[in-house]
């Protein structure tokens, strides 16, 4: 009989986050998380301290994919950097914001935070005082997790598949014309051109030149 290797919080954030991936949030318990490792659900309380702990660890984990920008590059473009990472790396595991976003986890190890020292970084670099950047921060994570909601199922769909897109069809069969024209063209106009990264780079594009006309000159 082969010999089973011995659990970490590694071994053990990893297998949470896959969990999590398949069955989202409410599926994601310890009961289960431990059947899937093949161990009793006692045995995930030494490395885990609670369900709490586990939605940071899988968090920090994902946080841990966004990539550090060039210091060398302009602020707008460590910006730009730092954002579109964290809209890639969440948007491949979208049941994480929704835990983000629902104060279900609030992870502040170094690990985790970073990335968002780093934009912190590219701001004061482009001169923004304390409240300018904190302004400044809230309106790119704003952009960064609405788009996300918006363009991932509600975080709970599939990552690649617009929120709407299954439903558009629906409301257009549904929408009076007549009574809604503007938002009834937009949808029979987008229907199959709608690009949810495109869109969110667009959208952050127009931020950071909203940014830019705000630095101190």
């Amino acid at each position: 009989m082969a010999r089973r290797e011995p659990l970490n919080r590694e071994k053990v954030l990893d297998a949470a986050l896959g969990l999590a991936d398949e069955e989202g949030l409410d599926g994601l318990s310890m009961r289960r998380l431990a059947k899937s490792l093949g161990v009793e659900a006692m045995s995930l309380y030494n490395h885990v301290a609670n369900k709490a702990d586990l939605l940071d660890g899988i968090a920090e984990r994902v946080f841990a994919q966004v990539e550090r920008p060039d210091p060398e590059l302009p602020w707008q473009e460590q910006v730009r950097a730092v954002a579109l990472s964290t809209y890639r790396a969440f948007s491949r595991h979208p049941v994480v914001p929704l835990a983000l976003v629902t104060d279900r986890s609030n992870p502040t190890s170094v690990r985790a935070l970073a990335p968002l020292d780093a934009l912190v970084g590219a701001l004061f670099e482009a001169g923004f005082d304390d409240v300018a950047a904190w302004r400044a921060l809230g309106a790119v994570n704003g952009l960064v997790f609405g788009s996300l909601l918006m363009s991932t199922g509600g975080f709970t769909g599939d990552s690649g598949e617009h929120a709407g897109a299954r439903n558009v069809g629906a409301y257009i069969r549904e929408m009076d014309p007549v009574a809604l024209p503007h938002f009834s063209r937009l949808l029979r106009g987008t229907r199959h051109g709608v690009n949810p990264e495109a869109d969110f780079e667009h959208s952050l594009d127009l931020l950071i030149r909203g940014l830019a006309s705000e630095a101190p000159k």
